[in-house]
């Protein structure tokens, strides 16, 4: 079994675009039904998007963000994620 592309994007208040994001994750292969999103901080523990999003991955799977820092807003958030 080949992996999927999942794709997490996240934009930090409610009037924030996610398109950019969504335009480039689907450009880099990603299924509409693979991409999961949120609106909220990086700097919140509880994103329910991202959570669906590492829950739906698997072995062999590869997660696309558009940037790093849409994973979390600081290195020590990055290396605990």
């Amino acid at each position: 079994m080949e992996g999927r592309l999942i794709g997490y994007a996240r934009v930090s208040t409610s009037a924030q675009e996610l398109n950019l994001q969504l335009d480039a994750l689907k450009q880099a292969g990603c299924k509409k039904q693979h991409i999961f999103t949120d609106q909220i901080s990086g700097s919140k523990a509880e994103r329910p998007g991202l959570a669906y999003c590492l829950k739906e991955l698997k072995q062999g799977d590869t997660l696309i963000i558009w940037r790093l820092d849409r994973l979390g807003r600081s290195l020590r958030n990055l290396m605990t994620f």
